[in-house]
């Protein structure tokens, strides 16, 4: 950008903050929220776990699909294989999803894509309703692959769109609902892969099924809500338009307080209009941000819920608990997951970004020692098992303040309107390639280093924390211009600090 352009922007930059008035959450945009969380966020949720029950069912319908086809039964290996092909094409359906969200964000818009989007819910819960009566396991598999597009999809735009939508000041609360609601996806998915609701013989494909409901949702009432004022201003160039949707947005006439930002933030991002993938890579004074998604993202699931989930069920079974009852427990600690990511929601934008993925990772971290530890003696100390499930919750309580909702959050927010689809592409892959590669290696893996695996977590998470600790800055009730102004400068103290440094 031009050093005379740049000063005169500044100089404007210094009443940004009192231009842009802090907003309130309208009836509107909680309407807005609440239908984009759940109509798309519930289904990634609701769709990473809905297999770990019937699990033993749907094996059996395999073999006996197999059976009335070829008068044998599936050998071990072969049933193996088609369920791993059931359970990875999920994540397999993310990542294709990934590669299409961005461009097709940035082409027909946030909401017409959420919209489209349900397409593919509506048709995977068909499918999954009619493998069972027509004797088909392939129609499940395929299915997997096609709500998989789905939910990468919707965990790229989904995040993008409340960003763009909120204001600054609610920004990070209006985010993190849509964490709250894959969360809400996991309780339900539990809830009802109960042997006492859906997780029976005849119950499971009406499990699967389930998903199509929040899509059928989103068609209906989404339609009613305007497009991201960001998109409309900064990359169609259509202020009217933008204007209309802020006034339905903020429920008043007067925003041209915010619309002075989005001209702002217009001009300021001139020089990265168009920003592809590649060229987000390659541009220098962007790449400190890509390292940061990238590295968070990988603590995010390398450390994940999922890892810890499959231990505790072991753990629990430990203490004595009938294995039936296991399953109770578990739907416990995903309510308790929810009461914290509901905390999060309120507390995210007083508190800090920053200050909660420090506090998630450092429990985790701290959780992981005691974890291992208890473990260790859990076959010497009996009594220790109780232990090892309270660091299990303690765990899990980390993890849901900070690790999980907010990367998605600070990835909004690290990058300007024409790039964002682009960063969270790239934040994305590496989410789908690292869920996709935990699904195929990590239980073989557990297999030998059962207690000591949670070090190689808290490697992880130790190493996370270290990296947010020196890199990231905090990024509460700022506008994007801000938060971009304060990434080069923060940039820029550390370059002079190693200069000094080499001095």
């Amino acid at each position: 950008m031009p050093r005379t352009f740049r000063g005169m922007f500044f100089k404007e930059e210094k009443n940004l903050v009192w231009i842009v008035s802090s907003s309130e959450l309208t009836k509107t945009l909680t309407q807005v929220t609440l239908v984009s969380a759940f109509g798309s966020s519930f289904q990634y949720g609701y769709n990473l776990v809905v297999l770990n029950y019937p699990a033993q069912l749907m094996q059996q319908f395999y073999n006996q699909t197999y059976r009335k086809r070829n008068n044998l039964s599936m050998d071990t290996e072969l049933l193996m294989f088609v369920w791993g092909l059931t359970v990875t094409f999920f994540p397999v359906g993310g990542l294709v999803g990934t590669l299409l969200a961005r461009t097709l964000a940035d082409h027909c818009g946030r909401k017409h894509i959420l919209l489209v989007n349900n397409f593919f819910s509506v048709v995977a819960a068909v499918l999954f309703c009619c493998s069972k009566a027509t004797h088909c396991y392939e129609l499940i598999i395929f299915a997997r692959l096609v709500i998989g597009i789905s939910a990468g999809i919707a965990c790229s735009v989904v995040p993008i769109y409340l960003g763009e939508i909120s204001p600054h000041n609610l920004r990070g609360a209006v985010i993190v609902v849509s964490h709250f609601f894959i969360t809400f996806g996991v309780l339900v998915a539990q809830a009802l892969s109960l042997h006492v609701v859906l997780g029976t013989r005849r119950g499971w494909p009406m499990l699967l099924s389930v998903t199509g409901v929040p899509a059928l949702f989103q068609i209906f009432l989404l339609p009613r809500f305007p497009e991201s004022p960001r998109y409309l201003l900064i990359q169609k160039g259509n202020e009217e338009e933008a204007r209309k949707a802020l006034q339905k947005l903020r429920e008043r006439d007067e925003v041209e307080d915010e619309m002075v930002e989005l001209r702002m933030e217009d001009n300021f991002e001139k020089p990265e209009k168009q920003m592809s993938v590649c060229k987000l890579v390659l541009c220098r004074s962007q790449q400190w941000q890509i390292l940061s998604i990238v590295v968070m993202t990988l603590g995010q699931h390398l450390s994940g819920l999922n890892t810890i989930r499959y231990y505790a069920e072991v753990i629990y079974l430990s203490t004595g608990v009938q294995e039936d009852y296991v399953r109770y427990i578990t739907v416990m600690i995903s309510a308790t997951v929810i009461f914290i990511t509901t905390i999060t929601v309120f507390v995210v934008d007083s508190s800090g970004r920053r200050v909660l993925l420090l506090t998630g990772f450092g429990i985790c971290s701290i959780s992981c020692i005691l974890l291992a530890m208890a473990l260790e003696l859990q076959n010497t100390i009996p009594w220790m098992c109780y232990f090892s499930t309270a660091f299990v919750i303690l765990y899990v309580i980390g993890h849901s303040v900070g690790p999980s909702p907010i990367p998605r959050v600070m990835v909004t927010e690290m990058f300007l309107q024409s790039s964002r689809a682009s960063a969270f592409m790239i934040g994305e892959i590496v989410h789908w390639l690292t869920h996709f590669f935990l699904d195929i290696v990590f239980l073989h893996i557990t297999v030998d280093i059962r207690p000591y695996s949670f070090l190689v977590i808290l490697f992880v998470c130790t190493a996370t924390y270290a990296y947010i600790y020196r890199m990231v800055p905090e990024t509460k009730k700022k506008t994007f211009v801000e938060i971009r102004k304060l990434m080069e400068d923060h940039m820029a103290q550390r370059s002079l600090g190693k200069m000094q440094l080499g001095k």
